[in-house]
């Protein structure tokens, strides 16, 4: 071999020697951890805007409940009912009198 050829060797054996092992376990973790803390976080935004939005449709409902007033017509009063004489009898008798 001539030192053309063992340079050439000496910087292949180098290079692999130098650079350093793929870490893929821990970069990938990483990764997945960041995308799933992105997720979450566009979840809960999501979540803050449908909430908001509810809590705006139920805040009309009351306004309009509270500004609707109610009206008594048409609606009777409840019927009294008369007590019989033996119904009077137990209540005496219980002494809810």
């Amino acid at each position: 071999m001539d030192d053309k050829e063992k340079k050439k060797e000496a910087e292949e054996d180098k290079s692999k020697v130098t650079t350093p092992p793929e870490d893929t376990g821990d970069k990938s973790k990483a990764v997945t951890l960041i995308d799933e803390a992105n997720a979450a976080a566009k979840r809960m935004e999501e979540a803050n805007k449908r909430k908001t939005e509810l809590l705006r449709q139920e805040e009309e409902m009351l306004a309009k409940k509270a500004l609707g007033g109610t009206t008594e017509a048409g609606q009777s009063a409840p019927a009294k009912k008369e007590e019989t004489p033996e119904e009077y009898r137990d209540r005496v008798m219980r002494g809810d009198i």
